[in-house]
């Protein structure tokens, strides 16, 4: 009986420690992140959505990653940028889904308004 008793003690605590490993790499990967560059609708401007998406447009030397921004300040903020892309500084956490980046907005600082390219 002794023995069945310290198997199950023994189980639980092996499952509480890799369950607390798992929630410090969580931790680690949510942590807050600042992001320069252009965030604009990907309805309206971008012509990539059927309906107005925000997004942050950052270029990564010669690629541009795309993340989809998410969050209430983001929600808030969305008529700034429906118009036309708006040089911005944004804070918060990133996740990745299915090859697409999801930003989660905290903070947003805008830079300056873009002069958007002839097409």
């Amino acid at each position: 009986m002794k023995t069945l008793i310290t198997s199950i003690m023994s189980v639980a605590l092996a499952a509480f420690v890799l369950s607390a490993n798992a929630s410090a790499a969580e931790k680690e990967a949510a942590k807050a992140v600042t992001l320069e560059g252009s965030a604009t609708c990907a309805k309206c401007d971008l012509g990539t959505a059927k309906e107005c998406t925000s997004v942050l447009q950052v270029k990564e030397g010669d690629k541009t990653e795309t993340y989809l921004l998410a969050g209430k300040a983001d929600k808030e903020w969305h008529k700034n940028i429906c118009n036309g892309p708006k040089k911005v500084k944004m804070t918060g956490t990133v996740t990745e889904k299915n090859g697409k980046k999801t930003l989660v907005v905290t903070k947003i600082e805008m830079t300056e308004k873009v002069k958007k390219e002839a097409k």
